[in-house]
């Protein structure tokens, strides 16, 4: 009995070896199943980050571009209004200046005509003077007579 006991306690020890070491075999299994799915995960991701970051890349020197393009276009058109209200100003500069000119020449022509239709006093008070003696020397013309 005491055989059998030893023997039954020999198989039931080989059994649970053996089925510790099953179970440590599927134990060993899943974990290095579950580490590569970490793996792979974590590579999935890796690479989904990589992408990302590329395409953000993309994306900002694309957006850094048609920023600099608004800047140019900016910049041009700024300097063609400027030249234009430039133009604009010189234009209406001229156009005072000629207006100027004429009104000025118009002013002197008035004057000129007014100066030469004018007579001066000195002729005027000649004139007068001359009259009243011929007025003074002329007979029955005054009331003296």
């Amino acid at each position: 009995m005491e055989e059998r006991l030893v023997k039954e306690s020999t198989n039931l020890r080989d059994d649970t070896r053996k089925r510790l070491d099953n179970i440590e075999n599927y134990l060993r299994k899943e974990l290095e199943s579950i580490t590569d799915r970490l793996k792979t995960e974590q590579s999935e991701r890796d690479e989904s980050v990589k992408g990302l970051s590329q395409e953000l890349k993309n994306l900002i020197g694309s957006l850094e571009k048609k920023l600099a393009q608004l800047d140019e276009q900016t910049t041009t058109k700024e300097r063609e209004l400027r030249q234009q209200i430039l133009e604009q100003s010189k234009n209406l500069d001229d156009e005072i200046r000629q207006k100027y000119e004429e009104l000025l020449a118009a002013l002197e022509r008035e004057a000129q005509e007014l100066r030469k239709d004018k007579t001066d006093r000195s002729t005027l008070a000649s004139l007068f003077a001359e009259l009243a003696m011929r007025l003074n020397t002329q007979p029955g013309i005054s009331g003296n007579e």
